[in-house]
């Protein structure tokens, strides 16, 4: 995989919500690679910030970026749509395969389940919790295999 041009005006969108109400993203600086109402791509580069002890990106920065790969997808899709939905996760499962030794890229494909679940909200005007699977790639050392896997339950009102 070739490396994709970033997307800065929703990498801005992230830096500001991360400088004025989540502090921990502005602190390992995302940046957005796609963002649209099917996917969202974004990486952390491995440095000093986001390091473990043994030069791995460390589980924190790994779960900002599994925790923004899947909310940003919902944020675009209500924001597009000019829908007052509020959106949290309730649940979060991890699975670390490899060591990640290098700038992580964060996908996650969720849109038009995210998309369903929103119609449903609007809808029914009930609460919906729906998983949204999120995969780590190192793509300069493993290519697309993943070195973790995410599932975050988010819940929609």
């Amino acid at each position: 995989m070739g490396m994709m041009k970033p997307d800065w005006k929703a990498t801005r969108l992230v830096w500001v919500i991360g400088l004025w109400r989540i502090p921990l993203i502005w602190y390992v600086r995302p940046t957005v690679l796609e963002l649209n109402e099917n996917t969202c791509r974004l990486r952390i580069r491995l440095r000093r910030r986001t390091k473990n002890h043994l030069g791995s990106m460390y589980l924190g920065a790994l779960a900002v970026g599994a925790d923004l790969a899947g909310g940003l997808i919902a944020l675009h899709l209500t924001r597009s749509q000019s829908l007052s939905v509020k959106l949290v996760f309730k649940d979060f499962h991890a699975d670390f395969l490899k060591r990640a030794e290098g700038d992580v890229v964060f996908t996650s494909d969720d849109g038009p389940a995210i998309q369903k679940a929103m119609d449903e909200v609007i809808r029914t005007e009930e609460r919906v919790t729906l998983p949204v699977m999120v995969t780590a790639t190192v793509p300069d050392l493993y290519g697309e295999e993943p070195v973790a896997t995410f599932r975050l339950g988010l819940s929609l009102k």
